[in-house]
């Protein structure tokens, strides 16, 4: 198992670019199922949790193949998947894997799927999924730990569904299944993440009828078919708020580029806050820290809103603020694992519920520490940056999961950086 040993303290400069967006490149990958034929889908990031998802759909029957950020998938068979299935040992490990089953039971007429894994940060059922997969006409059977899902008359019908609360995966989901539905859904109270928006934008140039995308309201006409999706994945907002975070540090100037401005509004105006200089720059942004950061209270939401994936990282920077400053996450229940981490790296915060008290202190100093998650696997890299000394963070498979190669993107920044064997 691999860590990752950071020597600590040495400011960063330069330029970084960010990777294709995994929160959109898992659904749009899944999304493959929808038609028979070849896909190709560009800018998509190499990570594990990608891999997952080409041997999900490997065991399905399809044939999956990476050259460099390309995916090709091929779904090329007669009348029915071999198996339109997702196993435990594969769903375990991403929870992503669940988006396999609105296009599974909307163009295959049944699928069996594990009930997903992913990072231990909270519960996240996956109810408003099969709710909106029932208004559609879905009969939904929970049996042994698995989903199974059928289609009556092979094919769902639209419906218009409410989701109780905002859910991104629930969103996709039912927006895949709706577009091969008879007649007209209207989906409400849905997410309005832009990887939400770039799914269907990939499902639209495939012939899907969308609109709405981006908003509370989604509205699809079903088609019979699809053709094969031929699709360039966004930008990763989360992998490039974490190297804004990084560049807000005090004494770092960082250049990220590929990165789309407009999706990271409210992290930037919390660096703003906290005293960093933040531009726009052509095709990306620049950051620099300057001194101690300010404090500030942060509240996450559902976009547009302050994103849970950035609360970590964030905290980071609070930690040396001067002064006191509040996080409140409201999106996951238990997403403060790392803060026991950071106070082993000098941090002083104390946890209520729902709601982290950050007291800033003048410096971090480094320590070995253990990564709870995949954002808390950023957060302790960034901490060990910005700390004096060595810093070793284990766990670092978590890591892998969400940043592609990151240990390789900050070393030409300056970081002494470096992955070894545990």
């Amino acid at each position: 198992m691999d860590k990752i040993v950071v020597e600590g303290g040495v400011p960063l400069r330069g330029t970084v670019k960010v990777s294709g967006a995994k929160n959109a490149a898992l659904p749009i990958i899944a999304a493959t199922l929808l038609a028979e034929g070849d896909h190709v889908v560009r800018n998509v990031p190499d990570l594990a949790d990608v891999r997952t998802m080409g041997r999900l759909l490997a065991h399905m029957g399809c044939a999956f193949e990476r050259s460099g950020d390309r995916v090709s998938v091929r779904v090329q068979v007669p009348r029915a998947l071999p198996l339109p299935e997702a196993p435990y040992d594969l769903v375990k490990t991403m929870r992503a894997s669940v988006l396999v089953l609105g296009p599974l039971v909307a163009r295959w007429g049944h699928a069996r799927v594990s009930l997903p894994g992913g990072c231990a940060i909270g519960a996240r059922p996956i109810d408003q999924h099969l709710k909106g997969l029932q208004a559609l006409g879905a009969s939904i059977e929970l049996a042994h730990g698995y989903v199974e899902a059928k289609a009556p008359a092979g094919r769902l019908r639209g419906a218009t569904f409410t989701f109780d609360g905002i859910t991104v995966t629930g969103t996709e989901n039912v927006m895949m299944a709706a577009a091969l539905a008879s007649g007209r859904t209207v989906l409400r109270n849905c997410a309005r993440e832009p990887e939400v928006s770039d799914l269907a934008a990939a499902l639209v140039r495939a012939g899907a009828r969308i609109e709405g995308a981006g908003t509370a309201e989604i509205r699809i006409e079903g088609v019979p078919e699809l053709r094969p999706l031929d699709h360039d994945v966004i930008p990763d907002r989360i992998e490039a708020g974490t190297f804004l975070v990084a560049g807000a540090l005090p004494g770092n100037v960082v250049t990220v580029k590929g990165c789309v401005p407009a999706d990271l509004a409210a992290l930037v105006e919390k660096l703003r806050a906290v005293g960093a200089d933040v531009t726009e720059v052509p095709g990306g942004m620049h950051v620099a820290g300057d001194g101690r950061p300010r404090p500030t209270d942060v509240r996450t939401a559902p976009h547009p809103g302050f994103p849970t994936d950035m609360q970590a990282q964030m905290m980071v920077l609070l930690c040396l603020a001067q002064g006191s400053s509040t996080i409140t996450e409201t999106v996951f229940e238990n997403r403060f694992m790392h803060v026991q981490e950071l106070i082993r790296l000098g941090a002083d915060i104390s946890v209520d519920g729902k709601i982290a008290v950050v007291n800033g202190v003048p410096a971090l100093s480094g320590a070995p520490v253990m990564a709870s998650d995949l954002r808390a696997s950023a957060a302790l890299l960034l901490a060990g940056l910005a700390a004096g000394g060595t810093t070793e963070v284990q766990r670092v498979y978590h890591l892998d999961r969400g940043y592609e190669h990151i240990e390789e993107k900050l070393a030409p920044l300056g970081a002494r950086i470096r992955r070894v064997k545990a």
